[in-house]
């Protein structure tokens, strides 16, 4: 980020950073659960219970969180949850007993909402500042972060097998990451004093800013508005009042959804095992569901731009939930796998279309979509183990399925922005008026001629000047046979 000069990829890189750092955390514990399993002699029922605690501290940040983001701000939040869960790591590898790791897994879960508001409003204010879509690649970064993760935790199992050692390790990689990008993190709003000290609205940093971020401090306090929507200004009236029925659409898009990704990556190795696949074959469910989920989060944005959030999110819901329940009706090793390809290409945006729009009604509803949204992602894998255990994995899979055609119901009754609405975008000029059709007219014309008029834009773009050549070319041939004209 040091060298970058462009505004928006350099504020998208911090931003990407934050994601990398909460997808990293994530898989860093849970690549290591056998060995804390081993380490503090558990069960498989106190293993579910211990994930179910996350679940717990995601459910209850929602209040805090709210307050939290009101009164530091989404940078500041982001900085001080993003450290505080690379100290979870520490703690949890220095729990001596079954106990005081329930404690710090609800802290992780409530550090995780922390964290996940902060970055997702950081997303949707930069989204708003350029006019350009990027939450869906800022997402592919959270999967690149959990990828980067376990090669790091497959590594230090070679070289040691202290739990201690390896958390220390991804501890020190997260406090350079969150130091290293809090500079170029969108600015949190100044409070109302301030800006009226301050006539040239400017913000004090303690030093004086360069000629070339002059354009960045004029657009900042509009970046922070964004950042920070529902902040200082309208705290007083914003304390106890319910959540608006379309937060609640939201809510539940956002925990269906994030059931089936965490279900996905947890179940769908065993669910392979299930159907006769070997212990070598087993892995790639997880690996088929990954790489089609970043790949997907890398071109989203593009299908969000020419189609509008809306339409994304319900055809790639049912993509998944049909893909995977015809899959499941079929059986066998190859269905799995082309059923978890259309799960994970079909969900992958779904998260951060749902963010976005979650974040144009607040910082209030933000908090609550969030917190929504960790608790099915931390808690949904244990409850779709409890269906698997009551009956088969064929029958906890199946739910899965219906979880993803059930986003698509939720987000019927979302009021989404439409896509030219979203990004507006001015007509593309012509690349080279020189050597292009226009230019061959010109050279065409009798000298004094006046150029013909430009054909005014209309939506068929290229068909659009294509039916209208003729009609020029003719022309053109008239005024050179006729230069009296």
């Amino acid at each position: 980020m040091l060298g970058v000069r462009d505004d928006f990829r350099r504020r998208l890189l911090a931003i990407a950073a934050l994601f990398c750092v909460l997808g990293f955390q994530y898989a860093t514990w849970a690549a290591r659960l056998p060995a804390l399993k081993s380490d503090l002699d558990l069960s498989k029922a106190e293993v579910g219970l211990l994930l179910m605690a996350a679940g717990v501290g995601a459910a209850i940040s929602f209040p805090l969180v709210a307050v939290l983001t009101r009164r530091l701000g989404s940078r500041r939040l982001a900085v001080v949850s993003g450290l505080f869960l690379g100290a979870v790591l520490l703690g949890l590898a220095a729990a001596p007993n079954y106990p005081l790791a329930l404690a710090v897994m609800c802290l992780d879960g409530l550090a995780v909402g922390c964290l996940n508001v902060a970055m997702n409003a950081q997303g949707a204010a930069l989204e708003a500042r350029h006019d350009r879509t990027a939450m869906a690649k800022l997402h592919a970064v959270f999967s690149a972060g959990s990828l980067f993760a376990a090669l790091l935790a497959s590594g230090m199992n070679a070289l040691t097998h202290s739990v201690a050692a390896h958390f220390g390790a991804a501890a020190a990689i997260i406090a350079l990451l969150v130091v290293a990008t809090r500079p170029h993190l969108l600015p949190d709003e100044a409070p109302a004093e301030q800006t009226t000290d301050d006539p040239a609205g400017t913000q004090t940093t303690g030093h004086p800013a360069p000629a070339d971020q002059a354009a960045d401090q004029a657009t900042d306090q509009a970046a922070a508005d964004q950042a920070n929507q529902a902040g200082q200004a309208d705290q007083p009236r914003r304390r106890l009042s319910l959540p608006a029925t379309a937060t609640l659409w939201m809510g539940g898009a956002m925990v269906f959804g994030t059931v089936t990704e965490g279900a996905m990556n947890d179940w769908s190795a065993l669910y392979l095992e299930e159907a006769g696949a070997s212990a070598k074959v087993a892995p790639l469910g997880i690996a088929v569901v990954s790489v089609m989920m970043v790949a997907a989060r890398l071109f989203a944005d593009g299908w969000r731009a020419r189609w509008g959030d809306g339409r994304v999110v319900r055809v790639g819901s049912v993509l998944a939930g049909t893909g995977l329940a015809l899959a499941l009706l079929a059986g066998g090793v190859v269905p799995a796998l082309l059923g978890f390809a259309c799960m994970g290409l079909g969900i992958a945006a779904v998260t951060p279309c749902v963010y976005v729009a979650a974040a144009r009604q607040g910082s209030d509803a933000l908090a609550l979509v969030a917190a929504m949204g960790t608790t099915g992602l931390l808690a949904g894998p244990p409850v779709i183990g409890f269906i698997a255990q009551g009956s088969s994995m064929t029958w906890g899979m199946g739910a899965v399925a219906a979880s993803a055609v059930l986003v698509a119901a939720c987000a019927t009754r979302i009021r989404w922005t439409a896509a030219a609405q979203e990004n507006p975008k001015p007509p593309h000029p012509r690349r080279n008026r020189g050597t292009g059709r226009t230019g061959r007219t010109r050279r065409l014309l009798a000298p004094g001629t006046a150029d013909p008029p430009a054909p005014a834009t209309r939506p068929g773009g290229g068909r659009a000047r294509l039916v209208a050549a003729p009609f020029a070319l003719v022309r053109v041939i008239h005024q050179v046979r006729t230069p009296g004209s």
